[in-house]
């Protein structure tokens, strides 16, 4: 039986993932920025760290998402721990992509949560194809 990776490990892990993990506080501020998320989203982690999750949130979507993330910090229940999300996100230079996502609540010893995890995959080109072939299907329904 193998032995347990210590902290160090699991740190780095996290932090050479493929996918994105972004973390925030119980307010919404990003705590935490992976390599994979500067990829993503196209912001380096010392600009997004200390900036509220706004900054990838489409306008149209950011009511939903508070009010989700508002009932989540509130009951402490997520669907989201298991079922993937997908939404569009904003990057560094404003563009709408698409991305789906899982989220963990973190909680402290005091068993409160401290806030939230989410792993983040960018599924663009495969919305985009999705696109397409609908738009296909459509043009040969029509003849």
């Amino acid at each position: 039986m193998g032995t347990r990776p210590d902290e160090a490990a699991l740190a780095a892990l996290v932090e050479q993932l493929a996918d994105a993990v972004v973390i925030a506080d119980p307010s919404g501020e990003i705590v935490f920025w992976n390599g994979a998320a500067e990829r993503v989203f196209g912001w380096p982690a010392s600009e997004a760290v200390g900036r509220s999750l706004d900054m990838i949130i489409p306008e149209r979507q950011r009511r939903a998402h508070w009010d989700g993330y508002a009932a989540t910090m509130a009951t402490g229940e997520t669907k989201y721990a298991t079922d993937l999300l997908r939404v569009p996100a904003l990057n560094a230079d404003g563009e709408r992509h698409s991305i789906a996502f899982t989220v963990t609540l973190l909680r402290g010893p005091d068993g409160e949560i401290s806030g939230i995890a989410a792993v983040v995959r960018d599924e663009t080109d495969r919305w985009r194809s999705e696109q397409e072939l609908r738009r296909r299907v459509q043009e040969l329904e029509a003849t």
